[in-house]
């Protein structure tokens, strides 16, 4: 019974020890057990910012620059307000004794779209955007608004270049090289569609060099980017990026109706070089030698040629004896395999200067020297 009671005091006791022990290594290692979640913050903040997405970071780059473009132009209206055809005949008028108001009196038209600043105080958008308005307010992303001047416009490219009333620094973009962009690479417009600023949108590139003539537009000259990131009504003029946050492109066309979802730019290479003639000379030159031009497959080789599908009367082309039919080999050094090479060499080579142009008609080849002229000239004749 002693032996029973003292075991039962040598288990109690060993029992306190273990407690008084244990309590007293927690008070002991106290301080490491506080000190833990301070790393674990460190690493979470280390982690948060290697997890922001590649959006996130191009937005942060270019973001500032993008700009809101509120237009005003003044529209003289001689028509009737009302919509019947009924009401609006002086018959009716007459038999029911009616007045109706007429709108003679000037009134103001107003419109937004996009743009970004790429220089000290200049914005690049859309010819569409600003022709014929006669005053433009532009809008920063920090909600301050300056007054727009008109530097140039060129409608064949549907390009214009707006200089800020108002001092900098102002935030600027990046220009990127549309040359270097591939089909599946990521594309992020931005714009203020609708009004609503700085809106993103994200897709891919879908397709590069697609000529303006494939989508039923004839009166311009440019090829375009095309991608599948939402472009939508006052998108236009806003910048198109890359992952890294370089504008590639500027948001101008969409395809409405059957087969929405296609979008298209104007590639910023092309760009820069129409908004550096712009400030230069208020005017772009447009080399042109007065020919329309399809392309078109040979379905036994499946490979691809240039036509002549119409030669403009009193042209150079007509003058050099180019006639329509003719296939057109090489441009200068340059093999020809589709329309938009013809028109890069004839670009390239600038006006008043010749150009060496080598034809197939029927089985002959032929060899021509063109001087190509400024397209307001072909206008002209």
């Amino acid at each position: 019974m002693k032996t029973l009671t003292q075991t039962k005091t040598s288990k109690f006791s060993f029992k306190k020890l273990f407690v008084l022990s244990y309590l007293t290594f927690g008070l002991v290692n106290e301080p490491n057990v506080i000190s833990q979640p301070i790393a674990n913050q460190k690493f979470d903040d280390e982690s948060k910012i290697s997890n922001i997405s590649f959006i996130t970071k191009a937005i942060k780059k270019t973001g500032a620059s993008v700009v809101t473009i509120d237009t005003q132009r003044f529209v003289q209206n001689n028509e009737f307000s009302g919509d019947s055809r009924i009401l609006i005949d002086p018959i009716f008028e007459r038999f029911f004794g009616l007045q109706l108001p007429r709108e003679n009196k000037p009134r103001v038209e107003q419109s937004q779209g996009s743009g970004f600043i790429f220089g000290d105080g200049l914005v690049m958008t859309n010819a569409h955007v600003v022709n014929g308005s006669q005053k433009l307010v532009v809008g920063l992303s920090n909600g301050s608004k300056y007054k727009g001047k008109l530097i140039g416009q060129d409608l064949l490219t549907d390009l214009a270049v707006i200089k800020l009333e108002g001092e900098g620094p102002w935030p600027k973009a990046i220009l990127g090289d549309s040359t270097k962009i591939e089909v599946g690479d990521w594309a992020i417009a931005v714009g203020n569609p609708f009004g609503l600023e700085n809106t993103v949108t994200l897709g891919i590139i879908s397709n590069l060099n697609r000529n303006v003539s494939q989508l039923g537009i004839y009166d311009k000259r440019f090829e375009l980017i095309q991608t599948d990131a939402a472009i939508n009504p006052g998108n236009s003029g806003g910048p198109l990026l890359n992952s890294k946050g370089d504008v590639i492109g500027i948001n101008t066309l969409i395809r409405s109706g059957p087969g929405a979802g296609l979008s298209f730019a104007i590639p910023i290479n092309r760009a820069k070089d129409i908004a550096s003639q712009l400030i230069k000379n208020g005017k772009v030159i447009h080399p042109m030698i007065g020919i329309n031009l399809m392309d078109e497959t040979y379905f036994e080789t499946n490979k691809s040629f240039v036509k002549v599908g119409y030669v403009v009367p009193n042209s150079p082309a007509e003058k050099s004896g180019i006639l329509i039919n003719d296939i057109i080999i090489k441009v200068g050094n340059k093999d020809i395999n589709k329309s938009s090479d013809v028109i890069n060499e004839i670009n390239n080579n600038g006006i008043n200067k010749s150009i060496n142009i080598t034809l197939k008609r029927k089985t002959k080849i032929i060899k021509l020297k063109v001087k190509p002229t400024d397209i307001k000239n072909l206008s002209k004749k």
